[in-house]
């Protein structure tokens, strides 16, 4: 079985009635005695309506809540950054690392990420003087989800253990560049010059670069949910992928603002 790029994957049951490798002889993907013929059921098996319904729900929230923390504006919704990203970050450690799946703090994850989300958008539609940045954003996010649907779906771009390793890689430089981005902005004005206020041709392609992976994220995420209905995994799972898609698409959704604000400051 491959490796998620997205954590919330790896919580997905491996055992009893959610083994992706059911039926294949022992020693296989993962090790050990045979794996059984046929999946034992926890409650009725995940489909495809899950999936979107969940995901449907948690992006309703996320939206709305976003949307009252922008209508709020001034001060107030700039004050709500930094509490929301806090407390969305713990909730999705939570999230990942939780062993049973729990709808409401996912529910939760949801709500607070479209108090920063909102917050944060009316930072940007200040910047550049203008709310026009916000529906482009929020366009160009929706457009390159369904691209890649599309893209999977079609079969244009294989899912591949190869395809894995490397988006998995590209992600985990992209954020340590990140990281390592912030920690020299401590020491030197304006970091690395990957996150430039002003833009810039660094900071531009590196933007572009975040987006193209996120971009190929949404192919891992696409495969690792069909793999879950094929094998049959208990329905709740849904919400561990609505949780997994909705980080994937906040991510896009921010290097896209980014972008849109260098481009418009040029």
């Amino acid at each position: 079985m491959r490796t998620s790029s997205n954590p919330a994957f790896k919580n997905l049951p491996k055992g009893g009635y959610a083994d992706f490798n059911y039926g294949q002889p022992a020693g296989g993907a993962f090790g050990g005695a045979q794996a059984p013929t046929t999946p034992k059921q926890a409650g009725r098996p995940l489909t495809i309506d899950d999936v979107v319904t969940k995901t449907a729900i948690t992006l309703a929230i996320t939206i709305g809540t976003a949307a009252a923390t922008y209508i709020i504006g001034g001060p107030q919704s700039m004050a709500l950054v930094l509490p929301a990203a806090i407390v969305g970050f713990v909730l999705a450690l939570v999230n990942v690392f939780k062993k049973k799946v729990s709808p409401a703090l996912v529910i939760a994850y949801a709500a607070v990420e479209g108090v920063f989300l909102g917050g944060i958008s009316y930072m940007f539609a200040a910047l550049v003087g203008g709310s026009g940045i916000i529906m482009q954003a929020i366009a160009g996010t929706m457009g390159v989800f369904a691209a890649m649907l599309v893209v999977y779906k079609t079969g244009a771009i294989r899912v591949t253990p190869k395809l894995t390793k490397w988006v998995i890689g590209a992600a985990a430089g992209a954020f340590t560049l990140m990281l390592v981005n912030l920690v020299a902005g401590f020491f030197v004005e304006g970091g690395l010059g990957l996150r430039s206020s002003d833009g810039g041709l660094l900071a531009i392609g590196f933007s572009l670069l975040c987006i193209g992976i996120a971009a190929f994220v949404f192919l891992l995420d696409f495969d690792e949910a069909d793999r879950a209905i094929k094998s049959g995994v208990d329905a709740r799972v849904s919400w561990y992928i609505a949780f997994s898609l909705m980080v994937t698409l906040i991510w896009l959704y921010l290097e896209i603002l980014r972008l849109l604000s260098y481009l418009q400051n040029d």
